[in-house]
């Protein structure tokens, strides 16, 4: 199995800062059961406010082809390009097997 996670921060300015947040929660984690591989998906919007990031991702995938296969998939590129890029300006990821 493969951990897939990444933190990150949002825009300045973003009009609405926790609609934004449960949006990319909501829309990401309705990936599961939609793109083959993917195991679980969980968006955590609730941090600390010492926290670096404004949210985070916690996913996990099969294997790594199943990670690389849903970077591409057009749900997920769907998501990315129109919810997720738009509104963050940082984003860090790390990938682990377990």
């Amino acid at each position: 199995m493969v951990k897939h996670m990444i933190i990150w921060k949002l825009k300045e300015g973003l009009a609405d800062p926790c609609a934004t947040k449960a949006a990319i929660k909501k829309e990401l984690e309705g990936l599961v059961g939609k793109i083959d591989g993917l195991l679980e998906m969980k968006i955590l919007i609730e941090g600390f406010p010492c926290s670096a990031g404004d949210l985070m991702m916690d996913s996990s995938f099969e294997s790594e082809a199943a990670l690389s296969a849903y970077q591409k998939h057009p749900a997920h590129v769907a998501i990315a390009d129109g919810l997720v890029r738009p509104n963050v300006s940082q984003r860090l990821s790390f990938d682990f097997e377990i």
